[in-house]
C-alpha cells in the first residue's frame, strides 16, 4: 500500500481540507492518506478549538486513514521546526509522498526557491540579521531579505503564509535526506488569515473561528465545513459548553507569571532578551488575555511569538525540554485509523524506524512527558477525568460508521 502524507492542524476540520486531500491522493497516487496531526496546542501558540481526539474524528470521517500526533516539541514551534517534525514523522511512517496546500501551488518554484537560498545562504542570513537588529520581527524580516535578493520570477513569495510552510517541508526534506517526494496543490479561494466568509463554500479556519467565537452560531459555519465537522463541533460544544480560546487559560497563565521571577521566567522555552521584564511589568494590569497580549506586543515581537511564549509558560516548558525537537520525532502516536488504515500498519509496521503508541501508559520514551503535561494543562478546564489520556485507545472508524 502507498501512502500520502500531509501535515495539518484541523482547527477544524473544513471544505478547504477536504479539497485538499482529495488532490493530494490523486496528485500522489497513493492508497492511504496519513496525517501528521498537531496536539492539543497549536503552531501559532493557541489551544485547539476542540480536543486532538474530536479533531482526528473530524479528520477519519472525512478521509483520512492515520492520524498520528505531531508531539508539542514541534508542533508549537516557528515554521522551521513544526515543518522539520511533520516531515520526520510522516517519513518515519513510510509515506512515499507528502503534498501541502500552497499559494504557488508549483512544486518547482519551491525547488527553484531552495536552490537559489542555498546559494546565497550567507548574504539571506546578513539581511535577516540587519533587519532583526533594526527591530523588525523575523518571519517579516525573512520576507524583506528575500526581495533584497531580486530573485528570478520562477519563485515562491515567501511573505505568504502556506508558501513559507511548503519551503520549510522541503527544506526538512532535504536537511533528512530521506527518499520522499514533495508535492503541492494550489490553495483555493479563502487566505490563510482570512478573517471573513470569502466564498460560498471554502473558509479559512480563521474565518470559521471568528464565527463561532463573535456570534456563537453554528448555522454560520455550516456550509463550510463536511456535515461531520459540523456535528463533532455541535456535539463537542454541547457536551463541555465551550470551544477552547486563550481566556479560558488567561488565569492560569496569570498565576504562573505572578508567581515566577524573572529569574525563573528565562528558563522557559523562548523567553529571551529581557523580554520576561516587559510580560512581568504589564501582567498585573492587564484585565483579559487580548488586553495582556495588547499591552506587551511590539514591532519586533509579533502576536504569534508572543503566544507562543505564553503557552510556554502556561505549561511550564523549559528550554531543556524542548531539546527533542533538534532530533527527528521520536515516536508516532496513534490517534486514529481507518480499515484501510490498520491494514497499512499491519503491512508496514514492523519497518518503521520509531516505535507506534497505541497506549501511552506503555510508553516512557523522550519527549513524552511535555506532551502528557500539555495534555493536562488543555483539559484542566473540562469535566474529564485526568486518567483519560493514558486509557484512551486509538479511534478505529470501520467503514460503516462513515457518514
Amino acid at each position: 500500500m502507498k501512502a500520502v502524507g500531509v501535515i495539518v492542524e484541523y482547527n477544524p476540520f473544513h471544505n478547504g481540507h477536504a479539497l485538499h486531500l482529495a488532490e493530494s491522493k490523486q496528485a500522489s497516487g497513493a492508497d492511504i492518506i496519513i496525517a501528521a496531526m498537531s496536539g492539543n496546542f497549536l503552531q501559532r501558540g493557541e489551544p485547539a478549538l476542540i480536543s486532538k481526539w474530536a479533531r482526528a474524528n473530524m479528520a477519519l470521517q472525512a478521509g483520512v486513514d492515520i492520524v498520528f500526533e505531531l508531539p508539542y516539541q514541534y508542533a508549537t514551534q516557528q515554521a522551521e521546526i513544526f515543518a522539520y517534525g511533520g516531515v520526520s514523522l510522516l517519513t518515519a511512517a513510510s509515506c512515499e509522498s507528502i503534498c501541502f496546500g500552497s499559494e504557488s501551488g508549483e512544486i518547482n518554484a519551491f525547488h527553484h526557491t531552495y536552490d537559489f537560498l542555498v546559494q546565497h545562504h550567507s548574504e539571506f542570513q546578513a539581511n535577516i540579521n540587519q533587519y532583526m537588529q533594526n527591530g523588525v520581527s523575523y518571519p517579516k524580516a525573512q520576507a524583506l531579505s528575500f526581495q533584497d535578493l531580486i530573485p528570478h520570477a520562477n519563485m515562491v513569495d515567501l511573505s505568504e503564509p502556506n508558501n513559507i510552510l511548503g519551503y520549510q517541508y522541503l527544506k526538512a526534506a532535504k536537511s533528512l535526506d530521506v527518499n520522499v517526494q514533495i508535492l503541492t496543490v494550489p490553495r483555493k479561494s479563502a487566505g490563510y488569515h482570512d478573517e471573513h466568509f470569502a466564498s460560498s463554500t471554502i473558509a479559512s479556519a480563521t474565518s470559521i473561528r471568528t464565527a463561532l467565537f463573535s456570534k456563537n452560531n453554528m448555522d454560520e459555519i455550516a456550509k463550510y465545513v463536511p456535515n461531520t465537522s459540523y456535528e463533532l463541533l455541535r456535539d463537542y460544544q454541547q457536551d463541555f459548553g465551550l470551544f477552547h480560546n486563550w481566556e479560558h487559560y488567561w488565569p492560569y497563565l496569570k498565576y504562573q507569571l505572578l508567581s515566577s521571577t524573572p529569574l525563573e521566567l528565562t528558563e522557559i522555552y523562548e523567553i529571551e532578551e529581557g523580554i520576561e521584564n516587559r510580560l512581568l511589568a504589564h501582567v498585573g494590569e492587564a484585565d483579559s488575555f487580548v488586553d495582556f497580549m495588547t499591552r506587551v506586543k511590539t514591532k519586533r515581537y509579533t502576536w504569534t511569538r508572543l503566544q507562543r511564549m505564553c503557552l510556554h509558560i502556561l505549561t511550564n516548558t523549559k528550554k531543556s525540554d524542548m531539546q527533542v525537537a533538534r532530533q527527528p520525532v521520536p515516536y508516532l502516536r496513534l490517534l486514529g485509523m481507518s480499515e484501510a488504515g490498520r491494514e497499512y500498519l499491519r503491512q508496514h509496521k514492523k519497518r518503521f524506524s520509531i516505535p507506534v503508541i497505541s497506549k501511552l501508559s506503555a510508553y516512557d520514551g523522550p519527549g513524552i512527558d511535555v506532551d502528557i503535561r500539555a495534555t493536562k494543562l488543555y483539559n484542566m478546564i473540562l469535566p474529564i477525568h485526568a486518567k483519560q489520556e493514558f486509557e484512551e485507545t486509538p479511534i478505529y472508524l470501520k467503514k460503516e460508521e462513515l457518514t
